[in-house]
Parts: structure tokens; C-alpha cells; sequence
């Protein structure tokens, strides 16, 4: 399997539609990351679900996806739904985000996930973020739009357990879904391991990079 490392990272974005997207999407990744820098800055946006319990969800959760990071969190309160008909206040949060940081990595959601809160959302980071790497997250849900990625981050099978347990544990108002369990979550980590010769691994689309084979 080709292997390209990112360098040194010490600040990350993560950003996701709803409480809940950035942990789903990359929190074996951010896992891996935080265990092994510690101290990494992490600034994370959340668009909707500010001033609920759903917020209380995400700031718990994050911080133990997150251990030992400089962790910040903001939770906004656009309504579930209907980021397209709120796209400035969105476009704001994000160049927001931008100009108080200068991150090594971005965790978004993808730009050609059907759920049009995350596409949407997806579609804003290329315009601030313009000379960062991206790499889109997928989640997995009724839609059935997971497609093949381009990257992978392997997770040993402690943090993909790890993951699995703390998504049940922080989000106790998703448990109702049907696709929301650990079955869903360990079985797209397996299958997503196998693809890049690992036992369980998160996937991620990635538009664009630059490479610097001569250095």
C-alpha cells in the first residue's frame, strides 16, 4: 500500500454539520492523532445544534476524542436541515475559523455526501482553506452514498474499539437510529481496513494535494 506522511501536525480543524459528524467520521483518526502528539490543537466547528443537549453530547465527547489536546470547541445553533437557506451565517463561521488558525490538517465532511447539511458544509472549506490539506470523511447512513475513498488512516483494533465504545457512551440521543450501532461502525472500519491491507482503518476523500517527491 502507497504510503504518504503529512509531516509534523500540530493543529487540526475538524469541522461537522451536526453534533456527532466530526466523531463518527474521523474519531479513530483523531484518536490515533491526539495519542500521539500530545497537546495538539484542535479547533473544532460544529454548525447546529448550539444551546440544546446535543451540545453537551458533542463538548463530552470531543474531549475524549480528543485526550490531551488543546481543544476548541464551538457549537453554533443553525437549524438541523436547512444549512443551504443559511449559508452566509454558515460561510462566516467558517472564514471565522480560519482566520484564528493555520492548521496542518482539516477533517470535513465530504463534498459529495448526499445529506445536503454536510455537502453544503463541504463545499465552504475549498474556499477558506485554500492551501491546506483536506481530507472529507464519511459516514455511514440511510442515504447509501459511501463511495471509494482515496485515503486511509489504519486504527488498531483498540482505537476502532475504543471509537465504537465512545460513540455509544457520548451520544446517547442518536441510540434510537437504526444505523447507529456498533455493528454499522466496526463493520465500515473493517472493510475499509481490508482496502489498505490493515485490520480496521477510516476512509477519507481527498480533492486535492500537492506533492514534494524531490525533498
Amino acid at each position: 500500500m502507497i504510503r504518504l506522511g503529512a509531516g509534523r501536525l500540530d493543529r487540526i480543524v475538524a469541522v461537522g454539520a451536526h453534533c456527532d459528524d466530526i466523531a463518527i467520521g474521523a474519531g479513530g483518526t483523531l484518536l490515533t492523532l491526539c495519542g500521539a502528539r500530545p497537546g495538539i490543537r484542535v479547533d473544532a466547528l460544529v454548525l447546529s445544534g448550539g444551546g440544546t443537549d446535543r451540545e453537551q453530547e458533542e463538548q463530552a465527547a470531543l474531549a475524549a476524542f480528543c485526550p490531551g489536546a488543546d481543544l476548541r470547541l464551538t457549537v453554533l445553533k443553525l437549524p438541523d436541515g436547512r444549512m443551504p437557506a443559511h449559508w452566509e451565517e454558515a460561510k462566516a463561521a467558517v472564514e471565522e475559523l480560519r482566520a484564528r488558525t493555520e492548521p496542518d490538517l482539516v477533517l470535513a465532511p465530504r463534498t459529495d455526501d448526499l445529506h445536503q447539511d454536510h455537502r453544503g458544509l463541504a463545499r465552504l472549506l475549498p474556499t477558506a482553506f485554500r492551501d491546506h490539506l483536506v481530507l472529507g470523511y464519511e459516514i455511514v447512513k440511510w442515504d447509501g452514498d459511501l463511495g471509494r475513498p482515496a485515503a486511509y488512516q489504519p486504527l488498531s483494533p483498540e482505537i476502532a474499539e475504543q471509537k465504537v465504545r465512545l460513540l455509544q457512551e457520548h451520544y446517547p440521543s442518536q441510540r434510537h437510529r437504526p444505523w447507529y450501532d456498533r455493528e454499522a461502525f466496526l463493520g465500515l472500519a473493517r472493510i475499509r481496513g481490508i482496502e489498505c491491507h490493515a485490520r480496521y482503518a477510516e476512509a477519507f476523500a481527498v480533492t486535492k494535494l500537492t506533492l514534494e517527491l524531490g525533498d
